[in-house]
């Protein structure tokens, strides 16, 4: 199951030949347009691409760009009933102006304020239901700070989650940041964590690092805290037997295009081996090599599930030679 804020990423390609008169930015004359699943959407397709089946829950309008994303949806064979349109909501849209293979521009079209209560109720009561009538192995939160992930929506997810046992992992973002308590496993990136403590320190400081995750994980008794450093890799810090843990996994070396979308698929990889009951170290070092291979391609795409099928192959068997 994944719930979280969705959005389309629209892609509006073209050819650059001349400056504007009006003003001194240049033309695009449009030749191509793409619209894509983005933000928990994008999420519950990684995790299709990966081979299980997503369930994902939002709000969207009642819009156009809506109807749009339903039909995303459709297209892809995915599940629709978990999205509910609401008439005083618009469809989050990312629209990226790409000129002579460049991007120029990015124009967010979107609304951030929580969900009203009433909106909350239909969501709610959707998520429940769903939760005690199919078979749920893992619940993702996908936080874009669009506003469906609202704190009476969080505290009432976890609080279903653990009367099913259902794990519960979190992609947060700063607004909401201290409201995830208890869950399985919470993937904030390194500036989410350091303004989420209110802290700073150097990115090579890994003492701070792990003494700023120690911090955290005793406030909000999260059992496992993934923080993704970039082209760094990422930091693990986890409970086991009453002790804490510290695993680092260096990134792969590889020719990054566009980093859209890496977190999504990081997520996803994440949950499902936890679903699969991996270590943490095959955790890491499957979300970290999913992550970089999204990197490696332009627009928001999900992990290709062959590659990286190949590729920790290779890697493994590299580490024995």
């Amino acid at each position: 199951m994944v719930i979280g804020d969705v959005m389309i990423d629209a892609y509006l390609y073209g050819d650059v030949e001349r400056i504007s008169p009006e003003a001194p930015v240049p033309v695009v004359s449009l030749t191509k347009r793409i619209n894509m699943l983005g933000g928990a959407a994008n999420v519950a397709l990684n995790v299709k691409a990966l081979g299980a089946v997503p369930l994902l829950f939002s709000v969207i309008g009642t819009d156009l760009k809506g109807s749009e994303f339903l039909e995303l949806l459709e297209k892809e064979n995915m599940y629709t009933e978990g999205i509910i349109q609401s008439t005083g909501r618009i469809t989050t849209t990312k629209f990226r102006i790409i000129g002579n293979k460049n991007q120029m521009l990015r124009v967010d079209e979107e609304i951030i304020t929580d969900l009203d209560t009433e909106t909350e109720d239909l969501l709610l009561e959707n998520i429940s239901r769903t939760i005690n009538q199919k078979n749920i192995h893992v619940i993702i939160l996908q936080d874009y700070n669009k506003g469906v992930l609202t704190k009476r929506v969080i505290e009432s997810v976890i609080k279903l989650a653990d009367e099913k046992h259902i794990p519960v992992v979190v992609d947060p973002k700063k607004k909401n940041f201290d409201a995830y308590k208890g869950v399985k496993l919470f993937k904030p990136n390194l500036k989410e964590l350091k303004e989420g403590l209110k802290t700073d320190f150097p990115t090579s400081d890994q003492q701070a690092l792990y003494d700023s995750i120690a911090l955290f994980q005793d406030k909000q008794m999260h059992e496992i805290i993934m923080v993704t450093l970039g082209d760094k890799g990422m930091v693990i810090g986890y409970m086991k037997d009453g002790q804490r843990h510290f695993y680092s996994q260096a990134a792969h070396v590889r020719t990054i295009s566009d980093v859209s979308g890496a977190g999504d698929t990081v997520i996803s990889v994440a949950a499902l081996c936890l679903v699969l009951d991996c270590d943490v170290q095959t955790i890491s070092f499957l979300s970290n090599l999913a992550g970089g291979i999204v990197c490696e391609y332009v627009g928001v795409v999900p992990v290709d599930r062959e590659r990286l099928i190949r590729e920790s192959k290779a890697l493994a068997n590299s580490d024995t030679e």
